[in-house]
């Protein structure tokens, strides 16, 4: 009994653990099949993208970004900018013009170029590479030797974008360019020679920002401030730093360039050059063609153009005036754009430029004067006293893309200046120091056109005024007709020549013979020629005119004057005939000052303002006459053409020259001293100005480098030559008369005397040697000064001097001169023996 019911509780006890087991069993198969389905809902976490991997175009370019669409679609969030480069767009080529928009105070006015560089957006693999391209040496694809200019011409890399993504449709990738505008990449940033200057080190980035981006459809504008720690700033010492708003554009260049058309510096022109090696010369060649507009005849208006019948251009050149420019200015500003119409005609067609007025804001929004379609005259609140003309080309053909035309409001204060001394003596309209509008509009209108002028690609022609006779300045009939000059290009201001009896004369100049035929050349097509089939063309329209100096064309110098014929602010065949009756007009203008500049309950500002404008005239009038001292005359031919390039000025002119400045410069202009002026406008400075201007006209004449070239005319033509030591004898029977005349030696000459000294002994141990340049604008002659016969020369008439002076010390007329000459010969000892 004691056994079944022991088996029995065994038996229940093992179904029972069986059942708890089977039990647990299934538990656990549901576990794990509950644990399968859970990881099968739970996916496994994707890999993180590796560090710059290209990204989906959601994820770089997010919804809350702003988009900027023209060239290439600009996106923007808290200061990062990506570019959107659609494909058709990598590989072409692109001009980058940097700009300083705004400046620190002392280094100038915005606006002007300091770079300009064609760059190419180049993808390489991941990234997207911003090359340097040069235009510089080139040769045709189809010769050998252009392997060698490749090989030689290597694009440098400006900066290197990793590829964020690619667009939607994958026709076109983005790139982060932020660091393309925060980062201090120097050829897109501050100009080095500035940096040297004001020793500017490098870039602080924490007061340095991105500006704008703005896109359009051919060209992308960027600003960005860069501020620079700087030891030597030109403002704003304490700060110790420079900053700049910096503007950089970006333009699209043509797929097809323009035709170019090859210089001639007979014609003048502004103009580029390029390296061609592929020419058939025995050495690397320049080539150098014009900057211009293209100007094309429409294909159904050829044979009209070929029966000579006026055509207007495919595309014309259009100048928008500022919507800043005040109402009163504009119709002047657009006569003076459009005034070139009949220069145009010259080359076959109408209406090739005009002047608009831009759309407004609600006309059309989006219309910006950055925009590279549209070339603006800028109205520029600044006390700049100046305008220019730049523009942009294209460096592959010299097509001019855009211009625009800096207009600053102190434009007016330099015209008024201008008018009132130069015509005021026979003008009662200038007898003022506010003109009437129409006068000021008249102005107005004759610097616009000169300005523009520039962008079409004409420079200064200083050589075109010396074409008129002097006496031809005061005649009505001539002026009215041909203006104070040939060319509106030339710095002939105001007609400072004509008399008060010479009645009707004009006063400025127009668009003159000169200019026509300069823009006929440049500009008329020439049709089913290649470039170089047309010079033979080109250069007979130059031959039909040559010898005629109303077609002349004289550069610009700077560093000096070489050529008398070629200088700014001068008319007429003859410096000193013409600076006489300049002189006579001043001279009626001065007794009149009091009158015509102050008003009741106003100060004497004015009037200090014109006097100062009257010595002004009056020096650039001694500076025109002492041009022809030493002077070469500069006439450009070609081989085919008879007569010299250079010829030395004749001797007669040149010492009629010194005779002139003699007479009105160092004897002394006792007409200027007026003692009203004087006790109304300074406490002192009289004897100071005057002694200024004598002095500069002095050390004009003596020059080292007049003296090299007298110096060479009398080796090369003899007696025919103005010697130096002719010289030197005029100048001393001028400044140092009273030792031959007994007269009184009174301040402005005592001043005037010490100055020759001075001037003599810089010459004789302080002068240095200097390397002579011709090349356009820059003209300086070689001076070994050493080796030259310069110092001995000047030895030998600071010895004459000193003998002329002991003789002529004991009759002294007063005690002053007296003391005055013995000073000089002391002077004179320490020059011929500084030790």
């Amino acid at each position: 009994m004691t056994k079944k019911v022991l088996s029995q509780l065994l038996l229940v006890a093992f179904v029972f653990a069986f059942s708890l087991d089977a039990e647990a069993q299934k538990k656990k198969k549901r576990s794990k099949k509950d644990d399968k389905k859970a990881v099968a809902v739970k996916p496994k976490p994707k890999p993180k993208p590796k560090k710059g991997a290209i990204q989906p175009y959601g994820k770089v370019v997010t919804k809350d970004m702003k988009t900027d669409d023209g060239l290439f679609k600009v996106h923007s969030k808290d200061n990062a900018y990506l570019f959107e480069i659609p494909d058709s767009l990598l590989e072409r080529e692109m001009l980058m013009v940097t700009r300083i928009a705004k400046t620190a105070s002392g280094i100038g006015f915005g606006g002007g170029k300091t770079n300009t560089q064609v760059l190419r957006w180049q993808r390489k693999d991941k990234q997207v590479l911003l090359r340097i391209v040069s235009h510089q040496v080139v040769a045709d694809t189809i010769l050998p030797v252009h392997e060698a200019v490749v090989n030689s011409n290597f694009e440098p890399v400006l900066y290197s974008f990793p590829i964020k993504a690619y667009n939607k449709d994958t026709t076109g990738v983005v790139i982060d360019a932020t660091k393309l505008l925060t980062e201090d990449i120097k050829p897109l940033g501050f100009p080095q020679s500035y940096r040297t200057r004001y020793r500017a080190t490098r870039l602080d980035k924490s007061r340095s920002y991105v500006e704008r981006v703005s896109s359009y459809p051919e060209n992308i504008e960027l600003r960005h401030v860069k501020t620079y720690f700087a030891s030597n700033p030109p403002s704003n010492r304490s700060v110790g730093s420079i900053s700049v708003e910096m503007s950089n554009s970006m333009i699209l260049l043509p797929k097809v360039p323009m035709k170019r058309r090859y210089f001639d510096e007979r014609v003048g022109w502004f103009a580029r050059g390029q390296t061609d090696y592929g020419l058939d010369a025995q050495k690397s060649k320049t080539v150098t063609y014009l900057d211009r507009w293209r100007l094309e005849v429409k294909d159904e208006d050829i044979e009209k153009f070929k029966r000579g019948e006026l055509v207007v251009p495919k595309k014309q050149i259009v100048y928008y005036i500022d919507r800043a420019t005040p109402e009163v200015w504009r119709k002047y500003i657009k006569q003076g754009i459009e005034d070139w119409q009949v220069a145009f005609e010259a080359a076959g067609f109408k209406e090739a430029i005009i002047a608009k007025d831009p759309p407004t804001k609600e006309e059309d929004p989006d219309w910006s004067p950055e925009d590279v379609r549209y070339s603006v005259v800028r109205y520029l609140a600044s006390p700049i006293p100046n305008a220019n003309g730049p523009h942009v080309s294209d460096p592959r053909s010299g097509e001019i893309l855009e211009s625009d035309i800096n207009w600053y409001h102190n434009v007016m204060s330099l015209l008024r200046n201008w008018f009132f001394v130069q015509t005021a003596a026979i003008n009662p309209e200038a007898q003022s120091t506010e003109f009437k509008d129409e006068i000021m509009g008249r102005l107005i209108r004759f610097v616009s056109s000169h300005e523009v002028g520039h962008t079409l690609g004409l420079p200064h022609n200083m050589g075109s005024s010396v074409a008129y006779p002097v006496d031809s300045l005061r005649s009505a009939t001539f002026t009215k007709k041909y203006g104070t000059a040939p060319s509106i290009m030339d710095y002939a201001r105001f007609n400072y020549v004509a008399q008060p009896e010479d009645k009707g004369v004009a006063l400025m100049p127009d668009i003159g013979v000169y200019d026509k035929y300069a823009i006929a050349w440049g500009y008329r097509p020439i049709f089913d020629k290649t470039a170089k089939e047309e010079k033979p063309i080109l250069d007979s329209w130059i031959l039909e005119h040559a010898g005629d100096p109303m077609y002349r064309f004289g550069h610009q110098q700077a560093g000096g004057v070489v050529d008398p014929s070629s200088q700014t602010e001068d008319l007429g065949d003859d410096a000193m005939k013409a600076s006489m009756y300049g002189i006579k007009n001043l001279k009626r203008i001065l007794p009149k000052l009091e009158d015509w500049t102050t008003k009741k309950g106003e100060t004497y500002e004015e009037m200090a303002t014109m006097y100062g404008q009257v010595l002004g005239q009056f020096s650039r009038y001694m500076g025109h006459v002492a041009a022809n001292v030493g002077g070469v005359y500069e006439y450009y031919k070609t081989a085919d053409q008879d007569g010299a390039v250079y010829t030395h000025v004749p001797k007669d002119h040149q010492r009629n020259a010194v005779k002139f400045l003699n007479e009105q410069l160092f004897k002394t202009p006792t007409w200027m001293i007026d003692k009203n002026i004087f006790s109304k406008t300074g406490f002192s400075g009289n004897i100071e100005r005057i002694n200024s201007i004598q002095t500069r006209g002095l050390n004009g004449v003596l020059s080292p480098g007049k003296m090299a070239r007298m110096i060479e005319n009398e080796t090369l033509n003899g007696n025919d030559a103005y010697k130096i030591t002719t010289l030197f004898y005029d100048l001393r029977r001028g400044v140092w008369s009273e030792l031959y005349n007994g007269k009184t030696i009174d301040t402005y000459r005592r001043n005037l005397q010490r100055a020759h000294i001075e001037r003599l002994d810089y010459l004789l141990n302080d002068a240095k040697s200097q390397r002579g340049f011709n090349a356009g604008y820059l003209k300086r002659s070689t001076v070994n000064i050493d080796q030259s016969d310069i110092k001995a020369m000047v030895r030998g008439e600071l010895n004459r001097l000193k003998r002329d002076i002991k003789a002529n010390v004991g009759k002294a007329a007063n005690t002053v001169s007296k003391y005055h000459l013995q000073d000089a010969l002391a002077r004179i000892d320490m020059a011929l023996d500084p030790k």
